[in-house]
């Protein structure tokens, strides 16, 4: 192999990372790469597995070793040698940060420039002190509201919540967040002991009394005596308020089922104090521009780059602190309105951004960093975007690379890859099947590569599918909604067909169908059964997974739990579940790895010593079905699982139904935490598909083909229109417009994102929809009609032109 610095490309030798099979590639610098394949092909294990692992690892070796540990690693990568990488930066798609005090202007570094502007150019109160940049942030001791600790809500119980009942009795229950069983009895010993009527109706006891029961922090022991029936001695109690034991559960206790009982009695409010805001009064005062940095931080960009335009356009002699600072800020901002996100503001916290959104703001911030030579890893960089969006994000993308950077980027949207200058085909599966480079090259070659299912789709050599537009068979009717950016909406949405609702980012797609249509009761009375589809996790813990969640894991355990040796034993099938003492592993708990601290090294976590990862104990492995033990079969991905269990019904089905929707590359025991939304998703549906259907089913999932390869976005799509087949309705919040194109019916909100957004723009079938010249989705959804009607397709189902009738 080559070091030679005149050596364009980045050579790969023997990488074996996850499934990646000895691979040898060699990549090109200076060049948007794309890295296809369908789901589990390998393409993340090359691209962040082994190529930004590998840059990584190298950048660590030249930190001290105490310095490492504060550093977050992913690990030496399986791989013989790498030559010619540069140094990389990961851009990954990945949920907003899991705490409240991150923000759109902490993740993006506005919010410094802000303060710094209030600190150094804002409009003091006459004898005010002057306040350091810090003064201005509710992330510091300095500038936090006291009440409130710089949140900006506060979380406290209410009568209305912590008594639901006031026709109830203290014996009855009247306080729904004391405890039950014993504590609940205990409590209301002591509250007898007080002198206080636990048989009188609440509504009729004192507000005194009441207010101390609810609210009081005095804890007094009272002396119980003994009470037939539950205690046959005496004790001395000691009195909880139902405030107390509700904020003490929150705070102490270990158990989540305890805190989600708890947060029923609890409720978020804006800080009285500062409004909201989080920061101290003083913070508040200073203005620029006649307003203060809260009311700022609450505006969307495309008002805030309005206001400082102004300043950033004035001569340097007139404020040069101001000009200075507006003028670097209406240029950061600007990145960010070209990437379709004008209509977030500073403060939107992180947490409720989508993996795109936040995706998009990090490749905003590299833009502004001039950094140069540098390979930018990236996950998916248009998932979840609506076309419009994507179009202003790859001129970002080739900005950078015109930087003097590389672009690595893993990809489905056959557009990105079209415009890529070089395509890394992995596959030609997933799983074991996948790990082999089918073709690294110019794009155009691909089209040779038989083998390759992204160059069928990607050439039109995918199969369609065929299918009718359906006619509705009644309409659902929303009148004058309004939530969140929705602006007194009303719309018709048909029922037994399948309707993509479509729109820009932030358009009010997600509100319209996962809230607002997911809690109208009148417009649920028209279903048997609501089924919501989104993206969050199925668990929280490695202890979930793919064969729990799905409940397929009953039945392999019964199963063991029938075979003989089991039986002489006498296992029953809790022995064969790593979450039960009797047959985990006792070593590291059913967990099958252990943490292991390095001195002056960051801890790593390594397989179990004594289970080598199975987490069960000897004994209980020592059972076999078909030759497998229980970790073992957890062990197989589904692709392989349906050929072993083909002979038992209840797995057959479960295993059946999760390759129809594209998962026979996961394996059975893959802890939840390691899925993607998208995989999450379509886990669910899966259940939900494996079940007895009956009657009429309402189906809601939110952009369900996001992240997904067009294999994979074929077989989902199939398994949708299979549900309208059986007589359900399925809306679907969609920016792929192959699956728009293949919907019945089109609602298209817009016409722009946040306060530009909340209107039904157009209704009707895909190719009303397309001529609608409002509509930011109608270019993009007629060029792709076109194409369909020319014979160029991804594979996806192709529609017969027959017009729905409205139904009256």
């Amino acid at each position: 192999m080559t070091t030679d610095a005149s050596d364009h490309f980045v050579r790969v030798r023997g990488a074996s990372e996850h499934n990646l099979r000895h691979v040898d590639v060699d990549i090109p610098r200076d060049a948007m790469v794309a890295f296809t394949g369908i789901s589990g092909s390998g393409k993340s294990s090359l691209a962040f597995g082994t190529l930004y692992a590998e840059a990584q690892r190298r950048y660590f070796e030249s930190v001290a070793p105490y310095a490492r540990r504060l550093l977050q690693q992913v690990g030496a990568p399986h791989v013989e040698e790498v030559t010619g990488l540069p140094p990389a930066v990961a851009l990954q798609q990945r949920r907003g940060a899991a705490t409240s005090r991150s923000s759109v202007g902490t993740i993006t570094t506005l919010s410094n420039l802000v303060r710094m502007l209030y600190s150094r150019a804002g409009d003091y109160p006459a004898g005010a002190d002057h306040l350091a940049a810090e003064a201005f942030s509710p992330n510091t001791a300095a500038g936090a509201c006291p009440r409130c600790h710089g949140l900006g809500v506060v979380h406290d119980v209410t009568e209305e919540l912590l008594v639901p009942d006031p026709s109830l009795s203290i014996r009855e229950g009247a306080i729904a967040a004391w405890p039950g069983a014993w504590q609940g009895a205990n409590l209301r010993s002591i509250v007898s002991g007080l002198g206080i009527d636990i048989d009188k109706p609440w509504r009729r006891l004192r507000k005194k009394d009441r207010d101390w029961l609810l609210y009081t922090d005095e804890q007094p022991s009272v002396y119980i005596e003994p009470e037939p029936d539950r205690v046959d001695y005496g004790y001395y109690g000691k009195f909880w308020s139902a405030r107390k034991h509700v904020m003490h559960v929150l705070a102490d206790s270990k158990s989540e089922r305890m805190r989600e009982r708890a947060l029923r009695f609890v409720e978020d409010a804006p800080c009285p104090e500062c409004h909201g805001s989080g920061l101290r009064p003083e913070a508040r005062a200073v203005t620029f521009a006649g307003r203060s940095i809260a009311e700022l931080n609450d505006l969307p960009l495309g008002e805030l780059v309005g206001i400082l335009r102004p300043f950033a356009d004035l001569p340097e002699d007139t404020n040069e602190v101001a000009v200075r600072i507006c003028s670097d800020l209406v240029a950061r901002v600007e990145v960010l309105l070209d990437l379709g996100l004008g209509y977030l503001s500073l403060r939107r916290s992180s947490t409720t951004l989508s993996p795109g959104e936040t995706q998009r703001l990090r490749i905003a911030t590299q833009l502004r960093s001039g950094l140069f030579g540098v390979v930018y890893v990236l996950d998916e960089p248009s998932a979840g975007l609506h076309p419009a969006d994507a179009e202003p994000l790859l001129e970002v993308l080739d900005r950078l690379k015109e930087s003097g950077n590389s672009l690595f980027v893993v990809e489905h949207d056959l557009d990105v890859v079209r415009r890529a200058d070089w395509v890394v085909d992995i596959g030609p599966g997933a799983g074991e099947s996948g790990g082999r480079v089918l073709y690294s090259g110019p794009v155009a070659g691909l089209e040779d590569v038989q083998e390759s299912i992204t160059g069928a789709h990607l050439f039109g050599r995918a199969e369609p599918l065929e299918h009718d537009v359906r006619a509705p068979d009644g309409w659902l009717r929303l009148a004058g909604v309004s939530r969140h950016n929705l602006r007194d909406v009303s719309v018709d949405i048909p029922r037994c067909v399948l309707t993509a609702v479509t729109g820009v980012s932030g358009s009010g797609k997600s509100t319209l169908v996962s809230q607002v249509l997911a809690e109208d009761a009148r417009a649920l009375e028209s279903f048997d059964r609501l089924v919501l589809v989104d993206q969050r996790p199925i668990g929280r813990t490695p202890r979930s997974n793919l064969a729990t969640y799905t409940g397929m894991f009953d039945t392999v355990r019964k199963l063991y739990a029938a075979t003989d040796e089991a039986q002489r034993r006498d296992y029953g099938p809790g022995r064969f579940s790593f979450n039960v003492p009797e047959g985990r592993c006792q070593t590291c708990e059913g967990e099958g790895f252990v943490a292991v601290e390095l001195l002056f090294l960051p801890g790593t976590y390594a397989p179990c010593p004594t289970c080598h990862g199975a987490r069960y104990n000897a004994e209980t492995l020592e059972i076999s079905y078909h030759g497998k033990n229980v970790a073992e079969v957890l062990d197989l991905p589904v692709d392989a699982a349906a050929r072993f269990l083909a002979d038992v019904p209840a797995a057959a089905r479960s295993l059946e139904t999760l390759r129809e929707v594209g998962l026979g590359y996961l394996r059975l025991g893959q802890p939840a935490t390691e899925l993607s939304g998208g995989e999450a998703q379509r886990i669910k549906l899966a259940t939900e598909l494996q079940r007895a259907r009956r009657g009429h089913a309402l189906y809601l999932l939110d952009e369900p083909t996001s992240g997904l390869h067009p294999a994979d976005t074929a077989l989902l799509l199939r398994q949708l229109h299979r549900l309208v087949d059986a007589g359900n309705t399925v809306v679907v919040v969609e920016h792929d417009l192959d699956a728009v194109a293949t919907a019945d019916w089109v609602i298209d909100l817009g016409p722009g994102g946040g306060d530009a957004g909340g209107r039904v723009v157009a209704t009707g079938t895909p190719s009303d929809v397309a001529r609608v010249e409002a509509s930011a989705t109608a270019p993009y959804l007629a060029r792709r009609l076109e194409r369909a009607l020319n014979g160029v397709t991804d594979g996806y189902p192709r529609r017969a032109v027959r017009r729905p009738r409205r139904a009256s």
